[in-house]
Formats: C-alpha cells, structure tokens, sequence
C-alpha cells in the first residue's frame, strides 16, 4: 500500500493542521509526511467541502504555485488535486505526476488534459457537477457506485486513458451536508463493498479520514484490512502503525486516537 500525504494550501481547508502558504512550509511540511511515512504527497488549492467556498482558477494557481513547488523540490512525485483544467494542465507542466481529479473528468477539458499526459489519473466516484454539490445516493449505493464506474469506464477507454485510472470511492468529500451518523453508515457500505470494484482491474485509491474518533479509526482499518493500493491520508505514521498491526493480525484498539489533529 502506498500512501499519498495531503497538503493544503487552501485556508478553507478543514484540516487546518496541513494547511501551509508559501514554498518553504511546503518543503518543511512535506518533508515532515515523507519521514512518517508517506511515500508521495498531495496538493490542492480549493477546499471540496459542502460548504467551501469556490476560488478562480487564477487565484487557485496563485495559492498553489509555491506550495507545489516546494514539494517539487523534495524529488518526490507530487498529485495535484483540482476540478480546474487551468490549474491541472499549469500543475502538470511544473512537474506534477499524478492528476486528482476531484471534477471525476465530467468535463471534456479534463478528459482531454489527462489523455495528452502520460501521468496516472485518480478518478473518484461523483454525482454531481463538484464535490461541494452532489446528488445523494439511494438504494443500493456499492451498486450504485459500481454502475457509474462502468459508465465512466467506458467513456475512459474511448479517451485512451482506463489503464491509467485508479478509482476512488468519493468517501473523501460525499456525502454533503448529511449528518455523521448517516455519513458514517454510508461511508462503511461502501467500505464493506469495496472489494465489488475489483471487478474493473485497476487499483484502488481510498481518502482516508483525519479527525480522531472510534468510528471514523474503524472505517480506516475496515480499508486497510482490504489491502487497497493507495490511500490519501493527512497522518500517515498512524496509517503505517495500523496498517502493520492488522497484518500483523492484532488490530490496534479504535480507541487509540492521536492528539493534535481537530
């Protein structure tokens, strides 16, 4: 498993923990996540939640400019995460590796971008135009997921780029404005169902969450228990301890949660 190290450089970020603002916190930040850890980094400029507020992409290429150039400079590859084509297409030409597409490649410019560049693409599942406005998912919502990834899957290989996908759940930032215990059983719906993606053949890239409490460490090890291939993680020496203890086969308690990240 390997694991993306999140860096914000929007102020509307959550986590205010990883927000850094110019190009020597990024490095010092970035470096700080290498050494718990993590074995590439992840940047964004634009804060995906319900209520965030939505930057240009002028102004987000402006916030995210520095930060992605000093995590440039730790020789490490570096994804950007943006719904913006503008700042893709600025952040792949400064050395980004890795397209996170938090628009789900629903715009053509998007698709087409990722399909000019020879670089691995993070697809997340999404209903709805962004992540700060999405559809709620009723019924059977692992089907659900399972059905919009055939269709996107399709529209990928007619774009030349599905063996360079890797499928994100969308937990990271779905659903919006519900409450945590409806978010919390969806979340792990989806969770338990992971396995269904398997059927796709490409691997899977999961956002894990930050805030510390027992059911939120409980949704973290029901996803590392299934050995997906990435996650992106804002912790990610507390993702290696429990990842290595439930191989290990001594899961740690969910109890155990760290100080320091609200």
């Amino acid at each position: 498993m390997e694991i993306f190290g999140v860096v914000n450089a929007s102020p509307d970020s959550l986590a205010k923990f990883s927000v850094v603002s110019n190009e020597s916190e990024a490095r010092e930040y970035g470096a700080k996540l290498l050494a718990e850890g993590a074995d590439h980094l992840d940047v964004g400029a634009q804060a995906s939640h319900g209520d965030a507020t939505l930057v240009n992409p002028d102004q987000e290429w402006l916030t995210v400019e520095p930060v992605l150039r000093g995590l440039l400079s730790l020789d490490v590859d570096v994804s950007i995460d943006t719904w913006q084509v503008e700042t893709a297409r600025k952040a792949l030409d400064a050395g980004a590796k890795v397209l996170n597409a938090a628009n789900a490649l629903q715009a053509d410019e998007m698709i087409e971008l990722a399909a000019e560049r020879e670089v691995q693409v993070v697809l997340p599942f999404m209903l709805g135009p962004d992540p700060r406005h999405l559809k709620h998912v009723h019924g059977d919502s692992v089907q659900v997921m399972v059905d919009w990834f055939d269709l996107q899957l399709e529209r990928a290989e007619r774009w030349g780029i599905r063996e360079r996908l890797a499928l994100d759940p969308g937990t990271g930032f779905a659903p919006p404005h519900w409450d945590w215990s409806e978010r919390f059983e969806y979340q792990k719906a989806i969770y338990f169902g992971l396995e269904r993606l398997r059927r796709f053949d490409l691997p899977i890239y999961v956002p894990l969450a930050w805030k510390q409490t027992p059911d939120r460490l409980e949704l973290v090890d029901l996803v590392l228990a299934q050995d997906v291939e990435y996650v992106r993680a804002h912790i990610p020496q507390q993702i290696r301890d429990r990842h290595a203890a439930i191989r290990n086969g001594m899961p740690l308690p969910v109890s155990e949660i760290w100080d320091g990240y609200e």
